[in-house]
């Protein structure tokens, strides 16, 4: 074999593998984590332009599914209750047991990062990722939930990624969990 056949089966190698891992992602449904219904939620139409990153600032996280699933309905309690969001603010929930969530889901507007919301996917991490980085686990899951995305028409090709912080007057997604996101394509200094 020469080297630019040798080339040639390696990136289509790492694309088979590539699109395996995002075939193989499990989106547990609202129904999954019990949630409380949305009240009057807002259809975005079309592909968005930015992906938005979170934490939620729990400090142990959760490993469990029980545990995580109870942190993500707390969550949902807070934003309808005290904060009188129509839902859980995000779009989707990366999870220290493995799993991706979801919260408003696709094609709808969440409540998660002012004069972006209607134009943005909001994705948060369970947990206080100020001082360490989520595992590789929940990172991976964030990347391939965000090529699905692409690949399903919810997100432009030419998307921008941003830490919360990047949208206002927060520390949100924690110091480490930001330093991580800037090493991902798409992500930009505003």
């Amino acid at each position: 074999m020469n080297t630019s056949t040798a080339i040639q089966f390696v990136a289509v190698l790492t694309l088979c593998l590539l699109a395996l891992s995002i075939n193989a992602l499990q989106i547990e449904p609202r129904s999954s984590w019990g949630a409380a219904a949305a009240r009057s939620p807002s259809r975005i139409s079309g592909a968005v332009d930015y992906v938005i990153i979170h934490h939620s600032d729990n400090p142990n996280g959760c490993s469990t599914s029980d545990q995580c699933k109870r942190m993500i309905k707390n969550i949902q309690s807070d934003h309808k209750g005290r904060r009188n969001f129509s839902d859980i603010g995000y779009n989707f929930i990366i999870a220290g047991d493995g799993k991706v969530y979801e919260g408003r889901g696709f094609g709808l507007q969440g409540s998660h990062a002012p004069n972006y919301n209607r134009k943005s996917i909001g994705i948060v991490f369970i947990g206080n990722f100020e001082r360490s980085a989520p595992s590789a686990q929940m990172l991976q899951n964030a990347k391939d939930l965000i090529e699905l995305a692409k690949q399903r028409g919810h997100l432009k090709d030419n998307y921008t990624l941003f830490g919360h912080r990047q949208t206002k007057a927060t520390s949100c997604p924690g110091d480490a969990l930001y330093n991580e996101i800037k090493t991902w394509p798409h992500w930009h200094q505003n």
